[in-house]
């Protein structure tokens, strides 16, 4: 009788469970299609999720757990190129455990729906378009083991609720526009982080917070380009976990703790590059013996480096250049089996390259330029097949180069000016990769080595100031050389034709031997005949013909040096042409009429003329020249015409008088940056915006980096950006400032309405140009690149310049949107919210927080290239 109560009663509990896992699955999937349904998913990487399937835990990004029913605990949808709206109805989810959206293109401020989500342990956002602050509401996620809000743009200030998530492993922030100050109380109760990123979050203006050293789990603690400031806390020394410190580019003073390191046993890597840090060098850094990594350059360390660095034998980057450190480099840095790079450049090291015999080197990159070292370069070097950089320039180093100094297959650069190496320059035969020969200002005698043409890619060579003989190689014309400069040997013979047309004059200067088209030498090319019985009356005969062809030619110079004198000034002009144009500086000045004229500015006019073989040039006419010598005015022409780069107009040539100077330029067809923008009927696509900024950042940052002497442009705006039939940018303008005289520049300047946007704020306030001044200027062009509005538009309703413009948008309801090209297509709006990001740091008001154009460029090229930001794995 008790059997037949029962069966009824286990057939009603089975169907009652299975009527619940039916709900429950329903219940979960309809969940995950109204996400679906409010975001764009334009790949259709979301297409199996479909009301049709039943199995959602097979669909793209979905994780379920091994229950039964299954529920859903992960969603990982990272980088598949969705936007629109974070659905709150995922936090319904009961068991969602991981959420990551990363890499995607969600545009909104941070859901605060999502601190339902009450049974997240892992939460990641980063790589998105996110803005607004931080809610408080974040603190309701108690679980929460991972959060990454990284490389957003969300602002304000860290909220110190976030203290409350003691449960916090993981917590990455960096790469937002965070302000303020780093509350201390944060840190307090977060004692199991072990991942702390507060980078790249230039607007925070704040001591380091003692608290961080009491993290006793902390492994990698990264807080560079903050704007931190102060000292480095001594409780830092606590962190015994530690793995990677970053501290590099903030406002750090003071010296580093002593004894930082002492019980670090298991630091991998230490970054203090690029602040204010002085004092001797951290000597305790190396004490656990795991350092792989050590970077303390551009800072004020003094003293010696101790012999103990060696004992860190597994380092392999090594790198303390631009300090103020002095005695004997470390001759036990040379040989540790693991170093692959040592940089020590521009301090004050002394002592000798050891020889590395029996040595097994991985050692890849050397620069150690403008120290005290001396003595000679070891035959052992050569040895080394994985070096491809090493310069050693601005030192004291003597003898021979051995003949195997160049036997790396891969070495790229090598760069010795400026020491006292004498002997014959080797045969380099063997680095079939080098790119760059730097040899200048030494005492190497004998031939150039005709082997030089056999290595494809080499493209600089600069052998200037030294005690070289013979003639240069013909060969070399097989190479396509930006720069050959052999001034001040004692070379001769004819020049061959591709050097004399291709690169300035002034690299073959102080060679009274040489002879060719342009030099003071011309080469004889008449044979010598025996006289014979007719040799008196053909002599008379070339005689009267001569004469005759002068006469006439005179009278023709006299006549256009008239008109000419009429037409500009009483003064003679004299030509400097740095190859051969195919017209005299006369046929120029006839050319130069109004209807010639492509451009008018500040400090003259523009003209265009066609050449001889139907090319053009471009000659900018400069009136309005200061109190310059002459002789100072062609100095400083001749230095602007070294500076050759792909993203530099060519300076081919200059014609001066007492008060004109004449720039003859390489003519670039398709006209300014401005025309294309502003005047031309056809929108200009993002990928040429991007290759535009790209170029005149590489521009500017071989002006201020790579060219010596450093060069500042100083009247960079878009109309002195001119483009070739590719759209490839090239700076014009450059360093006019050097030749007009600083007063006449100025008042130029002052004088050109509309230039004033682009001029930096600390301008009217500073006497001296800086670089950081170049860098607002270009982050001016930027947002016009990004906008497509001028950099000023007075006739507008909106009258302000395109900073003001942007700024007052952006913080704005949905502002960052407004910002934006219309005429550029959406599917290009991560790239330009990055680029418009960069361009916002370039016109910071302090110059100190706006990014170098080094850093300009790489930020630049993970656009154009569309590199990945690296993710923080997870934390076991």
């Amino acid at each position: 009788m008790a059997t037949n109560y029962t069966l009824p009663l286990v057939l009603h509990l089975i169907l009652t469970l299975s009527l619940i896992s039916v709900v429950s699955s329903v219940s979960e999937k309809d969940l995950l299609l109204a996400f679906k349904s409010s975001i764009e998913d334009p790949n259709s990487s979301l297409l199996n999720w479909s009301p049709n399937s039943t199995q959602y835990c097979n669909w793209t990004g979905i994780t379920c757990s091994s229950s039964s029913p299954p529920s859903v605990t992960s969603l990982n949808l990272q980088n598949l190129n969705l936007s629109g709206e974070i659905s709150p109805s995922i936090c319904q989810l009961p068991n969602l455990h991981n959420l990551n959206l990363a890499s995607n293109h969600f545009n909104q401020p941070i859901p605060l729906l999502l601190s339902k989500c009450g049974s997240l342990v892992t939460l990641n956002l980063s790589s998105n378009i996110l803005w607004g602050t931080l809610p408080d509401q974040i603190t309701h996620l108690s679980s929460l083991k991972e959060l990454d809000f990284s490389n957003n743009r969300i602002q304000g200030q860290f909220p110190l609720s976030l203290g409350l998530l003691n449960g916090l492993q993981v917590l990455n922030l960096g790469g937002n526009s965070f302000s303020g100050t780093v509350h201390p109380p944060i840190f307090r109760n977060l004692s199991d982080l072990v991942v702390l990123d507060l980078s790249r979050n230039p607007s925070l203006t704040s001591k380091l917070p003692t608290e961080i050293g009491e993290l006793g789990k902390l492994r990698v603690l990264l807080l560079q380009s903050s704007d931190f400031y102060g000292a480095i806390p001594e409780s830092f020394q606590g962190l015994h976990e530690l793995q990677v410190l970053d501290l590099s580019q903030n406002n750090l003073s003071g010296g580093v703790p002593k004894g930082l390191g002492l019980g670090m046993t298991k630091l991998v890597s230490v970054d203090l590059s690029q602040n204010m840090l002085s004092g001797s060098f951290p000597s305790d850094i190396c004490y656990g013996r795991a350092l792989v990594e050590l970077s303390l350059h551009e800072n004020s360390f003094s003293g010696s480096v101790p012999e103990s660095i060696s004992k860190c034998n597994t380092l392999q980057r090594f790198q303390v250049q631009d300090n103020m450190f002095s005695g004997n480099f470390p001759p036990g840095l040379w040989s540790m089996s693991d170093i692959v790079l040592i940089r020590a450049e521009n301090n004050r090291f002394s002592g000798e390259i050891p020889d590395l015999v029996g040595v097994p080197s991985r050692l890849e990159q050397v620069q150690i330029d403008n120290n005290n070292f001396t003595g000679r370069i070891p035959h052992s070097l050569g040895r080394m097949h994985a070096m491809y950089r090493f310069s050693a320039s601005l030192n004291g180093l003597n003898g021979n180069l051995p003949e195997n100094f160049c036997d790396s297959p891969v070495m790229s650069i090598i760069n010795l000016s400026h020491n006292s190496f004498s002997g014959p320059i080797p045969e380099f035969r063997n680095c079939i990769k080098l790119v760059s020969l730097s040899l200048a200002d030494n005492r190497f005698t004998g031939n150039i080595p005709s082997s030089l043409a056999q290595l494809a890619v080499l493209t600089y060579i600069d052998l200037s100031s030294n005690d070289l003989s013979g003639e240069i190689p013909p060969e070399l014309q097989n190479l396509k050389l930006a720069l050959f400069n052999v001034s001040y040997n004692q070379l001769s013979g004819s020049v061959p034709l591709y050097i004399i047309t291709g690169l300035p004059a002034s690299y073959l200067q102080g060679n009274p031997g040489l002879c060719g088209p342009g030099l003071p030498n011309a080469c004889s090319v008449l044979p010598k005949r025996r006289k014979s019985k007719n040799s008196k009356l053909l002599i008379a005969v070339v005689a009267l013909t001569m004469t005759a062809v002068l006469v006439i030619l005179t009278v023709i110079i006299f006549a256009i040096r008239r008109i000419s004198q009429r037409k500009w000034s009483s003064s003679a002009w004299k030509p400097v042409l740095f190859g051969s144009l195919g017209i005299s500086e006369d046929e120029i000045l006839m050319a130069l009429d109004d209807k010639n004229i492509i451009g008018r500015g500040p400090f003259g006019t523009v003209h265009v003329i066609e050449l001889p073989d139907g090319d053009f040039v471009a000659v900018k006419k400069l009136m309005n020249l200061g109190v310059v010598s002459s002789k100072r005015v062609k100095n400083e022409i001749k230095t602007l015409a070294k500076a050759r780069h792909k993203n530099l107009t060519k300076l081919l040539g200059f014609c001066y008088s007492d008060s004109v100077v004449l720039l003859i330029h390489e003519y670039v067809k398709k006209g300014s940056l401005g025309d294309a923008l502003f005047r031309s009927e056809l929108p200009l696509e993002w990928r040429f915006r991007l290759q535009i900024a790209l170029g005149v950042a590489q521009g500017l940052a071989y002006l201020h980096t790579d060219y010596v002497p450093h060069l500042l442009h100083r009247n960079i705006k878009s109309n002195n950006i001119l483009l070739d039939e590719d759209f490839r940018p090239k700076l014009t303008s450059y360093g006019l400032d050097r030749v007009t005289g600083e007063a006449s520049y100025q008042a130029c300047l002052a004088s050109e309405l509309g230039s004033f946007c682009y001029i930096a704020p600390e301008h009217s306030c500073s006497k001296k140009a800086t670089e950081q001044m170049d860098v607002y200027s270009f982050g001016v062009v930027l947002l016009e690149l990004i906008t497509g509005r001028p950099a000023e538009q007075p006739d507008s309703r909106e009258s302000v310049d395109v900073v003001k413009w942007v700024r007052r948008k952006i913080n704005m309801t949905n502002g960052p949107l407004q910002v934006l090209d219309p005429k550029v297509s959406n599917s290009s709006q991560k790239e330009m919210f990055g680029a418009l990001d960069l361009a916002l740091h370039c016109t910071s008001i302090m110059p100190e927080k706006r990014p170098g154009m080094a850093e300009v460029v790489r930020t630049l090229h993970c656009l154009q290239d569309v590199i990945e930001p690296p993710m923080i794995s997870s934390v076991e």
